[in-house]
């Protein structure tokens, strides 16, 4: 009997061994997923030193606005024997307009010329007084 007795000391004494580095490790795991938290420590961050952030945010956004734009340089190859360019626009202008006022001019014309060939075959009827 002094040996069963013994076991189950050996198996409690084991037995609370196991609960005891279970509580550790659960501690431990704990603690890294406090450790690890990095939005909450943020948040925390930010609700107790909010002057800090906005002024850091600003000065990140003057230096940002202060840096100096990259200048990107064009290199335009002139063409040999193809005329001013401001000229050719005057030119095509001047066209433009041209064709408007001819259009605006030959428009009855051409509207007559449509009728008679659409109702050539047609035979003109008097109107009718009531």
């Amino acid at each position: 009997m002094a040996k069963g007795a013994g076991e189950n000391d050996a198996t409690g004494k084991l037995s609370g061994e196991i609960a005891h580095s279970r509580e550790i490790v659960r501690r431990d795991v704990t603690g890294l997923r406090y450790e690890l938290d990095f939005p909450r420590k943020l948040r925390r961050s930010f609700r107790t030193e909010t002057v800090l952030w906005v002024s850091a945010a600003v000065a990140v956004g003057v230096l940002i606005a202060m840096l100096p734009a990259r200048k990107k340089k064009i290199y335009v190859e002139p063409k040999i024997g193809g005329g001013r360019p401001e000229k050719k626009l005057l030119e095509a202008g001047f066209v433009l307009g041209a064709l408007k006022i001819a259009a605006t001019m030959l428009r009855p014309v051409i509207v007559d010329l449509i009728r008679t060939r659409v109702l050539g075959s047609v035979p003109k009827t008097p109107p009718r007084k009531w």
